[in-house]
């Protein structure tokens, strides 16, 4: 591996290149300025070398995925971000969706007896589904089911509920892990430069605010992700401020599990005017995103958003994970037009993709223990045992 990372930087006429590409073979951090010049300047192969070699440095071959399923409790929203084609305002709410907690507990139990080992709850901001509303649903989940871990409600979700609770953000963190919370997602980070965050999503939690939730929740014991909604208006710079915002924080607390570059979908929102990023400006976000956030341990790659065959170009481009069965409908994405309009896959199908590009599909926990290493197993086998697939 280091001969081929060698020769490749060797081949790289710009000096200032090279120059970072030995601090990230020898484990140097590189700076803001570094990050940004590779934005500018590197060369998606000369990206994309040292983003695997850093990859395989922390994992070789192995690629996680986990069983989980997903909740969307509404898209109805008090919030307009000009993004989001999934929300409805709240005075449109009959164009939108709102479960009851009996609801959402059926879809809890729709999964009984089969081995997921995660749900992941995120939805619109509603007024009426307020913290003592979610708290009782996490109760009765983890009364049904106590081992299935429950990742729930973005920064944006939490600061309401706990600002209409009149809950300081560790009191509201507290009240939430006390009745089931285990950790976190990344959603609502976008771009935390106010510059753009004034353009698309004005009236919601800012950067200070989204920190201070996830700080809180890492100090109070629990496991977050990071987020950053890239390919629109935001410049390469914007880009880097946001992640150095991520890692400063993670150097304070360790607390992130893994950051989630989230592509920009145009369809049916108040930004369809502006265009899509193409592929090698998302390998480039991937590999970047490698190289720059040193402490974070794990950058997943969300298929649904992608698609599959570029979900497998990611794993050559920095990423380890790329999420999981994500059994559902979830529409998030798909309203937005993404590549997946019914996002669901076979745990066969994902170890499938996986093996197709040469690497080594591990089911993880959400904290990334590792369950099972389905590298030798036989793809029959998967199929036709439940507990496998």
């Amino acid at each position: 591996m280091i001969e081929n990372i060698n020769r490749i930087v060797g081949q790289e006429k710009n000096k200032d290149l090279q120059h970072i590409a030995e601090k990230i073979i020898n484990n140097q951090r590189i700076s803001d300025q570094d990050g940004l010049l590779l934005f500018e300047s590197g060369g998606l192969p000369f990206l994309g070398a040292l983003a695997n070699f850093v990859r395989e440095r922390l994992h070789g071959d192995t690629t996680y995925f986990n069983r989980n399923f997903h909740i969307e409790p509404t898209n109805v929203c008090v919030f307009a971000c000009k993004f989001c084609s999934y929300s409805r305002l709240y005075a449109n709410r009959e164009e939108g969706w709102e479960l009851s907690i009996d609801q959402m507990l059926d879809i809890v139990k729709n999964y009984d007896g089969k081995p997921v080992t995660e749900v992941h709850i995120v939805g619109g901001v509603h007024p009426k589904m307020n913290l003592p509303y979610f708290g009782e649903l996490l109760q009765k989940i983890k009364a049904h089911r106590p081992s299935l871990h429950i990742k729930g409600f973005t920064a944006v979700e939490l600061d309401y509920m706990f600002r209409k609770a009149k809950m300081s953000v560790e009191e509201g963190i507290q009240f939430l892990k006390n009745a089931g919370l285990d950790s976190i997602p990344g959603g609502g980070a976008e771009i935390f430069h106010p510059e753009i965050r004034e353009m698309i999503s004005h009236d919601k939690v800012d950067a200070d605010g989204w920190l201070h939730i996830h700080e809180a929740a890492h100090r109070a014991g629990m496991h977050s992700n990071a987020t950053m909604l890239y390919g629109h208006l935001e410049k390469y710079w914007h880009r880097i401020d946001h992640m150095q915002r991520l890692r400063q924080l993670q150097d304070r607390t360790g607390g992130f599990n893994t950051f989630i570059p989230l592509k920009f979908r145009n369809k049916d929102n108040e930004m369809s005017h502006v265009p899509e990023s193409g592929i090698i400006e998302d390998m480039k976000m991937y590999a970047v995103s490698r190289l720059y956030l040193d402490n974070f341990p794990h950058l997943k790659a969300y298929w649904p958003m992608l698609g599959r065959q570029n979900a497998q170009l990611t794993l050559s481009f920095g990423v380890n994970d790329i999420d999981g069965t994500i059994d559902d409908s979830t529409k998030i994405y798909s309203m937005a037009g993404s590549e997946e309009q019914n996002p669901s896959m076979t745990t066969a199908q994902l170890v499938t993709l996986i093996k197709q590009v040469k690497r080594k599909p591990v089911e993880r926990d959400t904290l990334y223990n590792s369950i099972r290493d389905y590298s030798a197993i036989e793809l029959k086998e998967i199929e036709t045992n439940p507990m496998l697939n």
